[in-house]
């Protein structure tokens, strides 16, 4: 089968989708638009971050819509995406301000202990968020799932134009191609989004699959200004996340253009981490091979629940 095949054998099997409602959080001084599945009894909620900085939660949503059988899940727009405040002095906006934002959510719910995902970009605001909040709360964090996560330091991002330009053909390549990697290291959010758009396909393993999604479109200054800090300043987050205490499941698709040897290395970073590599998927484990990714995350976070 291929993968847009196992994807779709996949869809049949599932329940209704949960609904998804919307309220308005204060933190920070920002309001904060946060969308909840009904909560399920007797387990934390799972708050999902989505990463590509540019982008507001429904990167996640629907695809993380099977998680709901078992979880509360809870989604908000990071700060200047979305329907989410935008923060003043937006030009100094930075991933670590993202990241501050997570705990500060988490005391405005009235939330104890949750479990926190991050994809992509969001599994660094995971990872950090986590730091900082475990580092007053203990408990604050139960457990911790990084699905495709960025690297604990920058070292990859340079590398990441051409492992896109060897994974795509004739007009997508093309596209790609034409971009200024350079231009990137300015806030300008037409470029960032162009290039996000450019780039989309090359995350899939599968180009069939790739050619079945629409490439979604960033609207986010703030994350433009995240984004070209990241590309112009780099950044190391080895110390703050050493020996992080939280059991950590690091999920990869083992055939991403991130590649796996970062989710190794942050596995060994962390000191309760456990690796499971997803064959034959790119970027979005959870629509490439939903079967192995979703029994994954069901297992881990199924661990130590509190009994009902």
């Amino acid at each position: 089968m291929s993968a847009l095949d196992r994807y779709l054998a996949f869809r049949r099997t599932l329940p209704p989708r949960p609904p998804l409602t919307r309220r308005t959080v204060r933190a920070r001084g920002l309001d904060f638009a946060v969308y909840e599945t009904p909560p399920v009894e007797g387990a934390p909620p799972l708050l999902c971050i989505n990463g590509g900085l540019l982008f507001d939660h429904t990167l996640l949503w629907p695809a993380l819509a099977p998680l709901a059988t078992h979880r509360q899940l809870m989604l908000y727009d990071q700060r200047g995406r979305g329907a989410s405040q935008a923060p003043p002095g937006m030009q100094a906006s930075r991933i670590a301000f993202d990241a501050g934002d997570v705990p500060a959510l988490r005391e405005a719910l009235g939330i104890a202990q949750w479990d926190v995902l991050g994809h992509s970009w969001g599994g660094g605001i995971a990872m950090l968020a986590t730091a900082l909040d475990v580092a007053t709360t203990p408990a604050a964090v139960r457990r911790l799932v990084l699905v495709n996560a960025v690297g604990v330091t920058g070292d990859w991002l340079p590398r990441l134009h051409d492992a896109g330009l060897a994974r795509l053909t004739g007009a997508a390549h093309d596209r790609l191609a034409a971009c200024d990697v350079q231009a990137l290291t300015r806030p300008d959010l037409t470029v960032h989004a162009d290039y996000a758009q450019a780039y989309f396909s090359a995350w899939f393993a599968d180009p069939a699959f790739a050619r079945h999604v629409s490439a979604p479109r960033g609207h986010s200054e703030t994350g433009a200004h995240v984004a070209a800090r990241l590309r112009r300043d780099g950044y190391d987050w080895r110390d703050p996340l050493r020996d992080l205490p939280v059991p950590t499941l690091v999920v990869h698709g083992a055939a991403d253009v991130l590649p796996l040897s970062e989710a190794e290395r942050t596995a060994r970073l962390l000191a309760r981490a456990h690796l499971v590599p997803i064959p034959e998927a790119g970027h979005n484990p959870f629509w490439e091979a939903p079967d192995a990714f979703f029994a994954a995350v069901h297992t881990f976070l199924a661990e130590d629940a509190p009994a009902s």
